[in-house]
């Protein structure tokens, strides 16, 4: 039997962050909150999430979707296999699209129907279920390149920031990228 899942709600309103909790306490009861995407990342390390609900919007005002397809992006460098999906009130199909092509597992306007909000977050939880199952099937210096790209792809190339939070030497790190082409 599998673990209920784990959930993480990323909004700026109090409201909505009660609304989504509640409507997902059929999914899961192990549900986290918060309001704002900063440590966002860190969080990540410390918790093992199989889904995200992430707001696009976290600035009064804002309604572009630009801060919360940056978040996806470090989310998905972060855990390449946690599914993200994507919500907003200001939303169009273009940002949809936009969204869905940069690996969102899938994309919710607010106001939701709860069945619907609930359908794709079940979607979401398979999807990361599956994708770590098939990671765990690969050998040890895949696991290792793919944790050298993310590593560079988090810090935006940066080597040494890079190197630290894998644990490593900035020598070490230019090593192992040799090893593996990087």
């Amino acid at each position: 039997m599998e673990a209920e899942p784990k959930l993480l709600i990323v909004d700026d309103d109090a409201d909505v962050l009660k609304a989504a909790a509640m409507a997902l306490s059929g999914l899961a009861t192990d549900v986290d909150v918060t309001t704002l995407p900063a440590g966002l990342t860190e969080r990540l390390d410390g918790r093992s999430y199989d889904a995200i609900l992430l707001d696009m919007n976290f600035a009064p005002g804002e309604r572009g979707g630009g801060a919360g397809l940056d978040w996806l992006a470090r989310i998905q460098a972060a855990d390449a296999a946690l599914s993200v999906v994507l919500m907003t009130t200001y939303g169009g199909v273009a940002l949809a699209v936009e969204g869905l092509k940069r690996g969102a597992a899938d994309f919710v306007l607010k106001p939701w129907r709860n069945e619907a909000l609930v359908a794709s977050m079940t979607a979401a939880v398979e999807r990361t279920r599956q994708r770590r199952a098939a990671a765990a099937d690969l050998n040890l210096d895949d696991l290792e390149r793919r944790a050298i790209e993310r590593a560079l792809q988090l810090h935006e190339g940066n080597i040494s920031h890079a190197a630290a939070s894998l644990g490593l030497t900035r020598p070490a790190l230019y090593r192992r990228m040799a090893r593996h082409g990087l």
